[in-house]
């Protein structure tokens, strides 16, 4: 199976032109035909799961309509998606900021959607979606370090429960390094994918890792790249992985089962804008 994990930036793109006439001022504008290069990239890639962070779900931005959605349509998937501000938060009140959020796309069958929310943070989202052999969830952590160390905390409590294999992606925002995910690494005992800890911000020249995927020990990578794409300030995580089968099924069969491989990616991924 392959999982692309993205940060698109609400298709806003970067450069000079994101920061003019006034510095960020590209989250008002209009995305220009951005979202459209991101969504052309995607359905290059081929993927069984995508985890979205910064999607828009109807803004005049987007000219009102939803970006999850959309990339959905392209890819024949099935969407889980949600605001990600709690309920109660004022960003829910506040035009463009009410229509922010992210999403989980897959191709695969959907055994169940949940919802969930931090208890810190303004971003406090967590969506969760078991498919038929692993449990997904995604996140986009807070930027302020103490907030980031209590929903990592919330996040532990919230995976410790699931009896299917686990994958937890998403952007951590960890500015202080991958140090700070120590402890929760540790207490869960999910491994990270990305191996050799390639960078994946800022886009033009990579070298923080903010975005992550972790799984379970039954999860088996088998291919992992971070394309070279300037299309957002992240740049996507794209992974290939197998399951394995309980080893008590092989003794009682008495056979090893085939295993079946997605195919890696054969060359690096690069776009320009």
């Amino acid at each position: 199976m392959r999982l692309i994990v993205y940060n698109i930036r609400y298709g806003a793109g970067i450069g000079r032109r994101f920061h003019l006439p006034v510095p960020y001022s590209g989250y008002l504008k209009p995305t220009n035909g951005h979202f459209g290069k991101i969504v052309e990239f995607i359905k290059s890639v081929n993927p069984d799961i995508v985890g979205l962070i910064e999607v828009d779900f109807g803004s005049y931005r987007v000219d009102k309509f939803n970006q999850a959605e959309t990339i959905a349509r392209e890819l024949n998937h099935q969407v889980a998606c949600k605001s990600k501000y709690a309920e109660a938060s004022m960003a829910r009140k506040v035009p463009v900021l009410n229509k922010q959020g992210n999403a989980i796309l897959t191709g695969l069958p959907i055994v169940a959607r949940r919802y969930h929310f931090f208890n810190e943070g303004v971003k406090r989202l967590v969506i969760e979606v078991e498919l038929q052999e692993v449990t997904v969830f995604l996140v986009h952590l807070s930027l302020k370090f103490r907030h980031r160390q209590y929903q990592l905390n919330d996040l532990h409590a919230l995976i410790a429960g699931c009896d299917k294999p686990i994958i937890v992606a998403g952007d951590f925002n960890a500015l202080w390094g991958d140090r700070e995910l120590q402890l929760f690494l540790a207490a869960s005992g999910l491994t990270s994918a990305n191996v050799k800890s390639q960078s994946s911000y800022p886009s033009r020249n990579p070298h923080r890792e903010l975005d992550y995927i972790f799984h379970s020990p039954e999860i088996r990578s088998t291919a992992f790249q971070v394309p070279k794409i300037k299309l957002s300030d992240h740049v996507p995580l794209v992974w290939d992985f197998e399951i394995d089968s309980p080893k008590t099924e092989e003794i009682v069969l008495g056979y090893t089962p085939a295993v079946i491989r997605s195919p890696g990616l054969s060359a690096p991924l690069t776009a320009s804008v």
